[in-house]
């Protein structure tokens, strides 16, 4: 039987503001730099159809990754 009572004494608790912060960051991290060059794009060349299929795949790249900067992120206390 799993017992749940048990505290690792090295751990410190997750705090609400603990999972705000991490989880503002790391949508930060995923959505600005797809509209970052998106809106430059776009801006510069005034072309909708490049822009938007490169800002698509910058976040699908950062998606693709996804699992990696969240561990990372994690590792931030």
């Amino acid at each position: 039987m799993i017992n749940l009572d048990k505290k690792n004494p090295n751990e410190q608790p997750v705090t609400f503001s603990k999972i705000i912060w991490k989880s503002s960051i790391l949508a930060m991290i995923f959505a600005l730099p797809a509209l970052g060059i998106f809106l430059g794009i776009y801006y510069s060349t005034g072309n909708l159809l490049v822009s938007a299929i490169l800002g698509f795949g910058v976040h699908f790249v950062t998606l693709i990754f996804s699992g990696r900067i969240s561990k990372w992120l994690v590792k931030f206390r």
